[in-house]
């Protein structure tokens, strides 16, 4: 078999989006405007909401949300050890205290089991990571924190109106994926999205929230709190603005600039046009995936089951018998045969930021345990079957070759 190339997760841009982004630069309108308000009307559609935001990244939704909720210098929030930085990093930002929970050991979800004892008066909230594109399982997240409303101190209206701590999804991973009926972005009290160039749906850099009904809350009054805070904390956009005599706004608050463009929600408008086939395409290939690899070569995240269906967006393989150093080797191996890699995740106390804040991987045996066997294999709407074939054939011949 001669040598392919395999990227680890390039975008798949077609014809189609090349023409929405050349319609939005013919329109004369590059910043938000009305294609960015399409996309968030379309993507409230697909996950079954009534409201969506568009934003420049999943991190300024989850900071967002955060800050929406008022939850800062005292409070604390609990996100899982074994994530990227943007679920905890933005806990930081706020001014919180970041409250880590290991992994299961079942599962590349955090451990339900331990979740209960790291809540106390001062926890506001629980960031959930959808890794790899499953959902958590919100359910049992949100028995867990009705059964602690006993300790939930709200600190203003909207968290008096939630009534208990507040469930935060981390979908980065996850849009379009369904569990017990379901969608991404629905079940959980606010939820995240990226739109990154390496996810399943881009816009090149993007993501968006959407949240559940929340009785007694506004959901026009809770997307415009969200427009203020995204844009200035400025009363009118630049679509309002531009209206001909209609120039004066006012600073209502001091907020950030993360809003999403139209450039940038073209092209999210195009793809989930396709987003249907590109998930049924992503399906395909972890089928192929799972026959060569599963409870042969090491154990994979099971995407798809009776009442879930993952938006398949990584595929993970803790390796039989490996450690970091054959681990390592292996990525070493394959990348020498053209197959790029990776690891989903190292676990957030093995990073300098976090050793700041005085965590310890030691306290974080599973999510450790997790790290030094996995490795990320490409999986993309580009990859043909042959591709796949190849990528299977050379993670076996790598592993043979590492082992002697």
């Amino acid at each position: 078999m001669s040598q392919k190339q395999i990227k680890f997760s390039p975008p798949d841009i077609g014809q189609s989006e090349i023409d929405e982004v050349v319609d939005t630069l013919r329109s004369g309108w590059i910043t938000t405007g009305p294609k960015t308000k399409l996309f968030e009307k379309r993507i409230a559609e697909f996950c079954g909401t009534e409201r969506a935001v568009c934003l420049n990244s999943a991190t300024a939704g989850l900071e967002l949300i955060l800050r929406i909720l008022g939850i800062g210098p005292g409070d604390e929030v609990v996100t899982c050890a074994y994530t990227y930085t943007a679920s905890a990093s933005v806990i930081e930002h706020v001014g919180a205290k970041i409250v880590l929970c290991d992994a299961a050991a079942d599962s590349f979800e955090m451990d339900y089991d331990k979740l209960p004892s790291l809540i106390n008066e001062k926890t506001k909230a629980v960031i959930a990571v959808d890794y790899g594109g499953k959902m958590c399982d919100y359910d049992r997240l949100r028995a867990i924190l009705d059964a602690a409303k006993g300790v939930f101190r709200p600190s203003n209206g909207l968290q008096e109106a939630i009534g208990r701590h507040i469930l935060i999804a981390d979908a980065a991973h996850s849009f379009g994926a369904v569990r017990k009926g379901k969608m991404s972005g629905a079940d959980s009290d606010f939820s995240s999205f990226s739109f990154h160039a390496v996810k399943n749906l881009t816009t090149a850099e993007g993501g968006a929230v959407t949240w559940r009904n929340i009785d007694g809350v506004d959901n026009d009054e809770l997307y415009n709190r969200f427009m203020l805070w995204s844009l200035h904390g400025q009363s009118k956009d630049a679509l309002a603005k531009n209206k001909p005599g209609a120039w004066e706004y006012d600073i209502k608050m001091c907020g950030q600039k993360c809003n999403m463009t139209d450039i940038m929600a073209s092209i999210g408008l195009a793809q989930l046009k396709r987003y249907d086939g590109l998930l049924a395409r992503r399906r395909e290939l972890i089928g192929k995936y799972d026959a060569a690899i599963k409870g042969k070569i090491g154990d994979v995240l099971e995407h798809y089951g009776d009442d879930f269906a993952s938006s398949g967006h990584l595929y993970p393989v803790r390796i039989y018998g490996a450690d970091e150093k054959i681990r390592n080797a292996v990525i070493t191996a394959m990348a020498e045969k053209g197959v790029a890699t990776n690891v989903h995740y190292k676990p957030l106390p093995m990073h300098t930021a976090y050793k700041n804040l005085g965590f310890d991987i030691k306290d974080f045996p599973v999510a450790y345990a997790k790290y030094a066997n996995e490795i990320t294999l490409p999986l993309h709407t580009l990859l043909s079957d042959e591709d796949a074939g190849y990528v299977i054939d050379c993670f076996q011949r790598s592993l043979k070759e590492v082992r002697g």
